[in-house]
């Protein structure tokens, strides 16, 4: 049965190398899988799903105007049967764009991986994030350490000098030169949010 899933973590936790082990594991069945990824993010290029180990795939990009329902029921027309539907950077959609994999589950009866960050530099939800926390099927927690040992939850974003940067747009795309992943308590003790 077709599911909806939601994988998330802080950043370095591995989504993108899981989810690129998951379209070679459809790959090496004979099975055809798609990935989206957010056109926003062209580090290594647009509609490039790339890890930090250096592992990468094409992918198909997309925006805030994509339909992706209507880019997946494209893709089939065009390329024959899918079997699964896997998006990176999964907190860059928007709500809507949340419902329209829903449908592509519940209508197409394609399952759908969504990989992505929870939280925000601030602790905040991202759009994406929200609307897969809320009607995801499955949510898996991937986890990560924190320097300080502890589990990393949360994302700090820091300067050139490695400081908390507080405040800015909510995005803002880089990898290991600008952000962080701590534990919730490293993250108060950094930003400043500790009881005294």
């Amino acid at each position: 049965m077709a599911k909806l899933y939601f994988y998330y973590s802080a950043m370095n936790a591995g989504k993108t190398t899981t989810m690129l082990q998951s379209a070679h594991n459809y790959a090496e069945r004979g099975m055809r899988a798609m990935l989206l990824t957010p056109r926003v993010d062209v580090r290594d290029g647009t509609g490039i799903v790339s890890s930090r180990i250096g592992l990468q795939s094409a992918g198909v990009a997309f925006d805030e105007s994509t339909d992706l329902f209507e880019s997946v029921r494209a893709d089939i027309e065009q390329n024959g049967p899918l079997h699964c539907v896997l998006c990176d950077e999964a907190q860059f959609l928007d709500k809507q764009q949340v419902w329209q994999l829903s449908d592509v589950v519940d209508r197409l009866r394609i399952p759908v991986l969504c990989y992505g960050l929870r939280t925000d530099f601030r602790g905040e939800l991202f759009p994406g994030s929200q609307a897969l926390l809320a009607i995801a099927d499955e949510l898996v927690e991937i986890k990560t350490i924190c320097h300080s040992g502890k589990k990393a939850t949360m994302n700090l974003r820091v300067n050139v000098a490695g400081e908390a940067i507080k405040e800015g747009p909510q995005v803002e795309i880089g990898g290991n030169e600008r952000y962080v992943s701590v534990s919730r308590a490293e993250f108060k003790k950094l930003m400043g949010l500790e009881r005294q």
